[in-house]
Order: structure tokens, then sequence, then C-alpha cells
């Protein structure tokens, strides 16, 4: 009688974890999903405002510059402090605007950058974010030391960036793209494997839907920085 019960709850256990896989599958699967749409119209609104010299104009002639510049990160902050308030509908909302404004930001590195040398940098960070992420996502070895040194770094990285600004120093911004493509590689495994592990706390469906939201916001960042970092290295410079 006890080996028949210890059978039925194997099998319960069994089925209960086929089914937090399949879940796990899913929310990461909406995770990407989300991240790929953002960059795709990031991608659409940069083509479309570098194409257009009425558009190149108005937003890099102008203060409105700063605007497209400094939204984005206003809105990180924003989503950051208020997700939990929020509904998932107004989350994915500030998203789309976000991915917008960065689209429309990026598109000065189509006005630097010739065409070609920005799609092979791109297809060529996909490539490594793609591997750094399944690496994320199936390392059995925790990367929570690793993140603590990479945010580190990051402050570091930020802080180094700014001082260049005054500078203007060609050595010092090879060092700083250097750094940038290291460290947001690194964030890129910790990311994943951070959304990951948050599935497992457990939540409604309402809660798992902003979390996504807030993963695919984190990838996205990731593969932006390291997209513009390896662009300084693989880029070809239209007046070159």
């Amino acid at each position: 009688m006890a080996f028949g019960t210890d059978r039925k709850y194997m099998n319960v256990a069994q089925a209960e974890a086929a089914q937090i896989d399949v879940g796990l599958r899913q929310y990461m699967l909406r995770v990407y999903n989300y991240m790929a749409s953002g960059l795709a119209l990031t991608g659409i609104v940069a083509l479309l405002v570098a194409s257009s010299p009425a558009a190149v104009q108005l937003i890099f002639g102008t203060p409105l510059k700063w605007v497209v510049m400094l939204a984005p990160i206003g809105l990180v902050f924003f989503l950051g402090a208020k997700i939990h308030s929020m509904q998932s509908s107004t989350a994915s909302g500030l998203f789309w605007l976000y991915s917008a404004l960065m689209g429309a930001s990026l598109a000065s590195l189509l006005l630097v950058f010739t065409g070609e040398s920005v799609a092979r940098t791109f297809f060529i960070t996909a490539a490594a974010f793609g591997g750094l992420s399944l690496y994320g996502y199936t390392t059995k070895k925790s990367l929570s030391g690793l993140g603590s040194f990479l945010i580190m770094g990051l402050i570091g990285l930020i802080i180094a960036s700014v001082v260049n600004i005054f500078l203007q120093s060609s050595m010092m911004q090879f060092v700083i793209s250097a750094a940038g493509v290291l460290i947001f590689a690194g964030l890129t495994a910790y990311d994943t494997q951070k959304i990951k592990e948050m599935y497992w706390e457990g939540h409604d469906a309402e809660t798992t839907s902003k979390m996504a939201i807030m993963g695919a916001l984190n990838l996205y960042m990731d593969f932006i920085n390291l997209f513009i970092f390896m662009l300084q290295f693989l880029g070809v410079r239209r007046d070159e």
C-alpha cells in the first residue's frame, strides 16, 4: 500500500515539475518576444528618422534632442519605481514608448556609421547576446556574485564616460568601449539568470506579466548597450 502511495506522489510531483517547466518556457518566451519586438520598433523608428532630413533637423538640430536623449532614462526609472502599482497594459505601453524614443535617439548612429557596418555589428551582437543569454539560462552556477561586481563596474563606466565628455581622450574612449562590451556581456548572462529565478518565486498572472515586461526591458538595455559599444570597434564611419 505504501509503495503504491509513494508512486502516486511521485507521479503528482513529476506532473507538477513538468507543468512548472512548461510555464517557465512560456514566461521566458514572453520576455524574449517583448524584447525582440522592442528592438524591432527601435530599428524601424531609427531608420525612419535617419532617412528624413526634416526629422533629423527637428530632433538633432533643436533642444528636442535633449528630450529624446533623457526621456528614455526617465521612463526606466519611472517603470522601476511604479511597476508594482500600475497595470501590465500601462507598463507595456511605456515599454513601447521607451523603445520608440530609443529609436529616435539611436538614429544618430545611422548618420555617423555606414548602414552596412551597423547591420553587421547588429548581427554579431545578436549572436553574442544569444549565446550569453543561453548560458545565463542553463548554467547551474549562481551569478549573483558576478552581478554585484558588474554593477560596480557599470557605475565606474558611467563616471568615466561623463569625465571623457570633457577630456575627449581617444585612448580613454577605447578603454571605456572595451569595458562596456565586457560589462554588458556579463550583465546579459546575469540578468537572464535573475529573470529566470524570479519566475520560481511564484506570482499571479498580472504580476508575472509585469515581471516579463521588466525582464524584457533589462535584456533590451543589455543588448542596446552591447551593440553601441561593439559598434565603436566594428563600425565604419561615413567620413572615413
